[in-house]
């Protein structure tokens, strides 16, 4: 079923799909991991578009909410990302240290083979600004806020373009 030689696993579809009649061990097993493995998606793709919604909904004030909104905005990044790797096969994305999850990303898009992997390198830059934005002392400037606003949602666009384009399950 899974194949650790490629780096990534893709959960087989039994033949009649998650109502089949064939009543095999194997068959159920197969659909209730594709099942859950689309849930999961499922999950971390709704968080991130919630995450994404409060961002854009704070970036109308940013005098006041300049951090909320830009911490919802890299959030939202970190939550796509894990939305496509544990798509692609990666486990406990959740126990992952974010600073290897742009690592993870482009090496899964690597073995898929896909061809525009630079939405990696996006959450890479994004994921160096969390900890200014969140623990450090200084006043965030307005302008890195708007820019962090900017790449979290070309972030966006390209995770949901990659996610519809890899097929991923739960997408």
């Amino acid at each position: 079923m899974a194949s650790a030689a490629a780096g990534a696993f893709v959960l087989p579809r039994c033949v009649g799909g998650i109502g089949c009649r064939i009543r095999s061990l194997a068959c159920r097993h197969v659909c209730e991991n594709w099942v859950m493995a689309a849930v999961v998606v499922q999950s971390y793709l709704a968080r991130a578009r919630d995450f994404l919604k409060g961002m854009e909904f704070l970036q109308n004030d940013l005098a006041e909410y300049r951090s909320s909104s830009a911490l919802l905005g890299i959030h939202s990044a970190i939550s796509y990302s894990d939305a496509l790797r544990s798509g692609m096969g990666s486990a406990d994305v959740s126990l992952d240290d974010h600073g290897n999850a742009a690592q993870e990303l482009k090496r899964l898009l690597t073995v898929r083979r896909f061809d525009r992997p630079q939405g990696a390198d996006r959450l890479s830059k994004l994921l160096g600004m969390k900890s200014r934005v969140e623990y450090s002392s200084d006043t965030l400037k307005e302008t890195t806020a708007k820019e962090i606003i900017v790449q979290a949602e070309r972030f966006a666009a390209w995770a949901e373009e990659a996610g519809t384009k890899l097929q991923i399950e739960g997408w």
